[in-house]
């Protein structure tokens, strides 16, 4: 509950307090710490399992993360509020205040700020609020399906694969032990898995790197596009080594599944995070980006549950198959329901 209510928010904090000129570098900036996320819980995993080959290793893993966290919630109280929001609800003294500690330097400039609606501002001074009914009221109607649609179709196959990427792994590189005899054979296994993962998830940074560089340049709309078409592309590759046997079998799966990391971290993983933070007006952003987030999640928990029942009732080709559809559906929602942030103002979003 704390992290899904903290993965939209902390979004929102970033794109209201930075220029729209790098909003999109700097907020996929702080997004690219998932993938670092990734490969370093991978290696702490491995870590762990090396040094306490155990069943109950699985606690330390989770211990690993108290002390970050506790970190990360002191600074927490550290950051200025968004002077955007506390606007357009009509509190203004205190968003000229959070402005003032925003623009913070030395020596001291602006000495005062003074906020005032600027014409385009979209529901300012606390009127028309909104709730969650207004997310699909005309108005914003187009946003939330462009926020959470893609989404969504991007997470079915992020999580679904990144789920089960160990497993799909350890099992097509040919030393996993396939009938696990005692705790050693276990551990090996975790052990090679975690391998596997690691070598691929170092392609989600790069992937992320690609995004941070282009997002600001290229636009949104073309990566979360391509990004879609290369994910299919990725998946259709490693379906195709339920052909082969040997090398070539663990090469289309490794190239398949590392163009699907680099891909989904230039495209479709960063853009719908980034871009669900920036097509609604102000007065709703918070409702909107929280919503797409939550509907984008209900396809992750959908994964990991008929995952493991849809390998074995249809295999891997057909499974990777389906995902592929959905990629290219991904693609196809983002280009008819698209709307281009790149570079424009937050407060002209949703003003006309």
């Amino acid at each position: 509950m704390a992290l899904g209510c903290d993965y939209p928010t902390a979004h929102l904090i970033i794109s209201e307090s930075i220029p729209s000129n790098v909003r999109g570098r700097l907020v996929l900036g702080a997004f690219g710490f998932q993938a670092l996320g990734a490969l370093t819980g991978t290696a702490v995993g491995y870590l762990v399992l090396k040094n306490l080959p155990e069943i109950s290793a699985w606690r330390w893993m989770y211990a690993t993360a108290i002390i970050p966290a506790l970190l990360v919630t002191v600074g927490r109280f550290y950051i200025t509020e968004s002077a955007h929001w506390l606007f357009t609800r009509g509190r203004i003294p205190e968003a000229e205040q959070q402005a003032v500690q925003l623009l913070q330097r030395k020596p001291v400039y602006p000495h005062k700020v003074k906020l005032a609606e600027s014409g385009q501002s979209n529901g300012a001074h606390g009127k028309h609020r909104g709730n969650y009914l207004s997310l699909f009221s005309k108005t914003n109607r187009r946003a939330t399906i462009f926020a959470s649609v893609p989404w969504f179709l991007q997470d079915l196959g992020t999580y679904g694969i990144g789920i089960f990427t160990p497993t799909i792994l350890a099992a097509s590189l040919g030393h996993k032990t396939a009938h696990v005899r005692n705790l050693a054979d276990l551990i090996g296994n975790d052990e090679l898995a975690a391998k596997g993962a690691a070598l691929i998830d170092v392609l989600l940074i790069v992937g992320i790197i690609f995004a941070i560089l282009l997002a600001d340049k290229v636009g949104r709309i073309r990566l979360q596009i391509f990004g879609f078409i290369g994910c299919a592309a990725g998946l259709l590759i490693a379906s195709f080594s339920t052909a082969y046997t040997g090398g070539t079998r663990v090469a289309l799966i490794f190239a398949g599944f590392m163009l699907f990391n680099f891909m989904t971290n230039m495209g479709p993983n960063a853009q719908t995070y980034l871009l669900a933070g920036e097509v609604f007006p102000t007065r709703v952003r918070g409702m909107g980006a929280g919503f797409a987030a939550a509907f984008a999640k209900i396809g992750a928990v959908t994964t990991a549950f008929l995952f493991p029942i849809l390998l074995v009732g249809i295999g891997t080709q057909h499974l990777l198959y389906i995902l592929v559809g959905t990629s290219l559906l991904g693609a196809l929602v983002t280009w008819a329901f698209r709307i281009e942030t790149t570079g424009v103002n937050l407060e002209k979003i949703g003003a006309e």
